[in-house]
């Protein structure tokens, strides 16, 4: 009955720590408010608390700095999906091997971890080597060529955010918070960089 309670406890850990692995590799690759990176760090303090309830296998948190880092490379290397499969696979034994039962042995059920790791490697290969690449792409239009136009905000500018103008999704700056959804002016840049305002109806 013990080992029972260890198992559900360790398999919740389990979820919470590879969500937090998640929302942390999004956070990386994409433009936010915070919101991502304060649920993955939340994410990471609960799963951080369960190994204090409970056995945890020292050498997966090892396991898991080197997923870090190779996660890391392929950030360096964008476009490289070798380093990408590898960190989400590094990542996945880490994460399944970080909880023990009291008497010896992994903690989380097998078919869960199976089932889990299948989809963290597609989630990275999938999503995050999409945005990867989406970002590492020269864009198809001139920078010059979009001050002027009117777009759409579509993650908030607090200061900083993205927009999505002229058939493109873009990072964008403004001088005050704008919501998702409210349109505005690019009325300059700063590199790839778009500035922004709200329209003065919208304003």
């Amino acid at each position: 009955m013990e080992n029972l309670s260890y198992s559900l406890l360790s398999n919740l850990l389990y979820l919470i720590l590879v969500g937090g692995l998640w929302l942390a590799a999004l956070a990386v690759v994409t433009p936010g408010t915070g919101a991502l990176e304060a649920l993955a760090l939340g994410a990471f303090v609960l799963a951080g608390l369960g190994t204090m309830l409970m056995p945890f296998n020292p050498w997966a948190l090892a396991v898991l700095l080197v997923g870090a880092a190779l996660f890391g490379l392929s950030l360096w290397r964008r476009g490289d999906g070798l380093w990408l499969g590898l960190s989400a696979l590094v990542l996945s034994l880490g994460s399944v091997f970080l909880f023990r039962l009291p008497g010896g042995g992994p903690a989380v059920h097998p078919l869960l971890a199976g089932l889990v790791s299948l989809l963290t490697v597609g989630y990275f290969w999938l999503m995050i080597r999409k945005v990867m690449l989406a970002q590492g792409a020269r864009p198809a239009l001139d920078p010059e060529a979009v001050v002027g136009q009117v777009g759409e905000v579509r993650t908030a500018l607090d200061p900083v955010g993205s927009v999505y103008v002229a058939g493109e999704l873009w990072t964008a700056r403004a001088s005050r918070e704008i919501r998702p959804g409210a349109r505005v002016r690019v009325i300059g840049r700063d590199g790839l960089i778009l500035e922004v305002e709200p329209l003065k109806h919208e304003a």
